[in-house]
């Protein structure tokens, strides 16, 4: 989900679930944070849209509890489709980034 700003939309981000992204000539990036963990994310890409998904189970004083969230966003236009990459930091951030299309 993308605002009319071009913002994308994670629920579980900090500061209103509004994700800053750097939109250049050049590059594209997009940092979700949530503290993720290899074993409860997953990132597709597919005909121009990055899929995420996030799932989460943990225990609480009233049972077994299960976190999830699926978003589709779209890549903005002349992003190259193909050099799209994730990579998950330290930190549990995920970042996505992709290379621009060269200039015809």
């Amino acid at each position: 989900m993308i605002d009319e700003n071009g913002l994308w939309d994670w629920p579980l981000q900090e500061n209103d679930c509004v994700v800053k992204n750097r939109d250049e000539k050049e590059l594209f990036e997009v940092d979700l944070d949530d503290h993720f963990t290899s074993d409860e994310i997953l990132v597709k890409v597919t005909d121009g849209t990055v899929d995420v998904h996030y799932e989460h189970e943990f225990d609480t004083k009233k049972g077994h509890t299960t976190e999830s969230v699926t978003r589709s966003y779209p890549l903005p236009y002349g992003v190259d489709v193909g050099s799209v990459k994730t990579i998950l930091s330290n930190h549990g951030t995920l970042v996505i980034t992709a290379a621009r299309k060269p200039a015809k």
